[in-house]
């Protein structure tokens, strides 16, 4: 098994609960890791029989910039299952959203929501 992980991942959204975030938006940070067998999928040194990092942005970059939620737990919920319908090959994600302006008092590092999946969980949630 292999992963690849994709750190930092910064986009500028307009998703929260309060109308300032909606109104102004903030940015996010990503980080995704798709584990899966990379010692048998480049076997062949062939982009097409394994996971493009290049394709795996694209499709965070999608969900992000043509989402809009209240919570980032949603839209960490929804790049996980959009990652894992789209690579078949990935025997779990996981994927972790960063908020990195809260508008509450105080001095914080970014607030944080991981969670991760398998292919397993899409068949549990009939998506396969």
């Amino acid at each position: 098994m292999g992963t690849i992980h994709l750190p930092n991942m910064r986009f500028y959204t307009y998703n929260g609960v309060f109308a300032a975030e909606k109104q102004l938006g903030q940015p996010l940070s990503i980080d995704v890791m798709v584990t899966y067998p990379i010692e048998t999928a480049v076997h062949d040194d062939d982009l097409n029989k394994t996971i493009s990092y290049v394709d795996i942005y694209q499709e965070v970059e999608k969900k992000v910039t043509s989402t809009q939620v209240n919570l980032i737990e949603s839209l960490a919920n929804d790049i996980l299952f959009d990652l894992l319908k789209h690579f078949e090959l990935a025997e779990k994600v996981v994927v972790s959203v960063k908020k990195h302006a809260i508008p509450l008092p105080g001095i914080y590092d970014p607030f944080v929501i991981t969670v991760s999946g398998t292919q397993g969980d899409l068949l549990k949630r009939g998506q396969i």
